[in-house]
């Protein structure tokens, strides 16, 4: 059997090996827009915007200003320790997705079934051993009610989803400080460690730390955009009417939208809404929307019609839709946050909607690569031997499964560190899809790295979601040809 076994094993991994080159010839374009709902474009007449991080795109020195800005608060206003300056923001740290549990002060990635997966539990700097992780959790599941409320959020007894791309610092600054404290055995409230990081980092933009510093070193921070415009553009002269709805101020978008777009960026959008404090401007029906003058000066007016070249601020979704008339699956919203930005439209509203997620362009290199796709074809194809042989019961044949087992493990580490060494892809845990995932499935239509995808599309483009075998179907139902379907990165390039 020991024999059988290891010849079945070898035969495996030539197959796999000879397989490799015609993946190779088949790569996913980074720059392709993926789809989760079938949408065709030509049925959309009006695109809506949020601002950060979907129009505009920051710097790294962006993330280093804000964790620096809401260390010293905590030095200076919540009278932290000023040792903990000696942290600096690492980049390669966290991930967008993670959930930090609020009473245990411990930061993880969660699958879309509520399973942790371990070894990407950090309590500080310092990964939780697994038998810990068991131990406090009683397994490795998280009950629902322990799970963040709808937009990620914590109520203080649950957990905080981390979604939004402005919470890597956060996550940072709280890992750091939580190793400050525990490396120097103070004694601590997590909760309200957490409620303080938390305050600190809403701080540094409600008090205008990070916008001041953009506006005064806008090409420090701002990454030029120059496909921006030609998206914009593009739009406009077919015909399709354009919108903005962000959370910044209008003062700040104004500069940067100049920057990247040029002055006359008003001409292409029909509405601007700036501090419009998404989501509750998705849901509160109360905040009238007012007009803000070329000095930012807020006026008093009644607001009848939102007029095509002036800046508003606050309203509501339901005055906007009244004095628009813009309903439906006409219309395509457009942001990188899924539950502020995308969740209530889909939801409640019925628009389309896509989700800008820059981490995309960077994993579908890295998934590209030749040591990913030999270690993943590998992984898969040892996986379905495990399956096939576990009905050898005998103690030769356990122990062959059980070296297989160990290789299985040790090739999961190694693809978690392809993309990120603490907690590995923002998409996947080791086999399950990540509750990130799970929610990006949910609330967006079509995703992307950038809008400038947008850009490999013609207007009348439709987006079919690739069908995907379910557990009980034949495998060959999801066969495709060569080149179909897939938005490939050979057919890209050779365009």
């Amino acid at each position: 059997m020991k024999r059988y076994l290891w010849e079945r094993y070898r035969e495996a991994k030539r197959s796999t090996e000879e397989l490799v080159p015609s993946i190779m010839n088949n790569l996913l374009n980074p720059d392709a827009i993926f789809s989760n709902n079938e949408m065709s474009l030509s049925d959309i007449e009006i695109y809506g915007f949020d601002y950060d991080y979907t129009l505009v795109f920051y710097s790294k020195h962006l993330h280093t200003l804000i964790f620096n800005a809401a260390r010293d608060l905590l030095i200076n206003e919540h009278r932290y320790p000023v040792e903990i300056r000696k942290y600096e923001y690492d980049p390669n740290f966290a991930i967008r997705g993670l959930h930090y549990d609020v009473q245990r002060a411990v930061l993880m990635k969660i699958d879309a079934f509520h399973y942790i997966q371990l070894g990407t539990v950090y309590r500080g700097l310092s990964v939780v051993p697994d038998e810990e992780v068991i131990e406090m959790y009683e397994g490795s599941h998280v009950p629902l009610e322990q799970m963040s409320d709808f937009y990620g959020k914590s109520s203080g007894n649950t957990m905080k989803q981390f979604m939004d791309i402005f919470s890597l610092p956060e996550m940072t600054l709280l890992s750091c400080v939580n190793e400050y404290f525990l490396k120097n055995n103070i004694d601590y409230e997590p909760v309200h460690l957490y409620k303080d990081v938390k305050d600190s980092i809403r701080d540094v933009h409600t008090k205008g730390i990070m916008y001041r510093a953009i506006e005064a070193d806008i090409e420090k921070y701002i990454c030029y955009a120059e496909q921006t415009r030609a998206v914009l553009a593009k739009l406009a002269d077919h015909g399709k009417k354009m919108f903005l709805i962000t959370n910044s101020p209008s003062s700040f978008v104004d500069k940067g939208m100049r920057y990247i777009v040029g002055k006359d960026w008003r001409d292409l959008f029909d509405v601007v809404i700036v501090q419009a404090e998404k989501p509750n401007f998705f849901n509160d029906k109360r905040r009238p929307f007012r007009k803000v003058n070329e000095k930012g000066v807020l006026l008093w007016d009644k607001i009848y019609k939102l007029q095509k070249g002036q800046i508003y601020k606050q309203g509501n979704l339901y005055e906007f839709l009244k004095l628009t008339g813009w309903r439906g699956s006409k219309v395509l919203y457009f942001g990188d946050h899924i539950y502020s930005d995308l969740a209530d439209l889909t939801l409640k509203h019925g628009w389309r909607t896509g989700a800008i997620i820059p981490e995309l362009r960077s994993e579908l290199k890295t998934m590209n690569t030749e040591q990913y796709i030999q270690t993943v074809a590998w992984l898969q194809t040892l996986t379905g031997l495990l399956e096939q042989m576990q009905v050898h019961r005998d103690a030769e044949s356990q122990l062959v499964l059980q070296e297989w087992k160990k290789e299985r493990k040790d090739m999961r580490e190694m693809t978690k560190g392809f993309f990120n060494a603490q907690f590995g892809s923002l998409f996947r845990t080791d086999q399950n899809p990540t509750y990130f995932l799970r929610r990006l499935s949910r609330f967006a239509d079509i995703y992307m790295a950038s809008l400038s995808c947008l850009l490999n599309y013609d207007v009348s483009h439709t987006f079919y979601p690739r069908r995907t075998p379910l557990q009980h179907e034949l495998p060959a139902w999801s066969d495709r040809p060569p080149a179909a379907r897939l938005p490939l990165l050979q057919e890209a390039q050779a365009k």
